[in-house]
């Protein structure tokens, strides 16, 4: 447009002394691959710009920081597409059922987790959220009300290293929405228990979340996992995936209410008084010795 309002085009039959505004502008296609070697930067140095129209020089420095912006959103977007933790994600698998069993004396609630791939996740923090429907004392029904579910492993649940399996366990106390539950009444539970793992992927330093979920009838009352690391001949340690959800029954308390009352009954034992709350005869007493 520039060089048809200057009238540089053949079909104007510009004078010898004529300067055009851009050198060997002939119509739409050389204008075009003028513009597409600034924007690219190409610089062939047959086409160029010269000093006697200002519009085109205007429309060159415009032009030149359009293409500059352009370059560095596509770069951007690449390097995000490539650098998204998506597939991380899919490296980071939970097992398939959760199980209730004792651990520590405590009945707990155990879930695996593991690492698939040999670069680990930097910061890891492991919570979940119990999502079921609640009545309020003011009979209202909140429908998916959020419990939170604090796990935790033997190091904390903080900057978990996923250098091997790692079996996550929740302690069923008095403050646990678990707590009431039993061997035969947590089916008839309408929860699910779902898992979130957040961390930072160690070789881009993206943030990266997995998550699962279980529902009552994968919750697995009076099981544990097999163990799935061991140490071989050499001094190696060995890790056999194939035991990695594999659940194994163990003797386990009927409730977790009932395991709380068994200890009471023998911490009053242990210091003398029956289930009553009556000191027993002989037991827990002390001689006054008179002086």
């Amino acid at each position: 447009m520039v060089a048809y309002i200057h009238q540089d085009l053949p079909e104007f039959s510009p004078s010898i002394n004529h300067t055009p505004c851009v050198d060997n502008i002939n119509g739409l296609t050389s204008a075009f691959l003028f513009s597409l070697e600034t924007q690219v930067t190409i610089g062939y140095g047959f086409r160029c710009v010269t000093e006697q129209c200002a519009t085109a020089i205007f429309l060159l420095i415009i032009q030149s920081i359009l293409g500059v912006i352009i370059n560095s959103f596509m770069c951007g977007a690449i390097l995000a597409k490539i650098s998204r933790p998506k597939k991380r994600a899919k490296t980071i698998t939970f097992s398939k059922n959760a199980v209730i069993s004792k651990r520590g004396g405590k009945l707990c609630l155990l879930i695996r987790v593991a690492n698939l791939r040999k670069s680990l996740l930097i910061g890891s923090h492991i919570y979940g959220k119990l999502l079921k429907t609640t009545i309020t004392p003011e009979g209202e029904t909140i429908i998916l009300d959020q419990v939170n579910i604090d796990f935790v492993v033997d190091a904390g649940n903080e900057n978990l290293f996923f250098i091997s399996p790692l079996t996550i366990y929740h302690i069923i106390d008095k403050r646990s929405p678990f707590f009431h539950m039993t061997a035969d009444t947590i089916l008839q539970h309408d929860f699910e228990l779902v898992v979130f793992l957040d961390g930072t992927v160690e070789s881009t330093s993206a943030t990266c979340q997995v998550r699962t979920s279980y529902i009552a009838e994968e919750v697995l009352w009076g099981y544990r996992f097999a163990p799935m690391v061991s140490k071989t001949k050499e001094g190696k340690y060995r890790v056999d995936f194939h035991n990695f959800g594999k659940p194994v029954e163990v003797e386990t308390p009927h409730c977790a209410f009932c395991l709380y009352n068994e200890k009471d009954a023998r911490a009053k034992a242990k210091m003398g008084y029956d289930n009553l709350g009556f000191q027993i005869q002989g037991v827990g007493e002390t001689n006054d010795t008179k002086m």
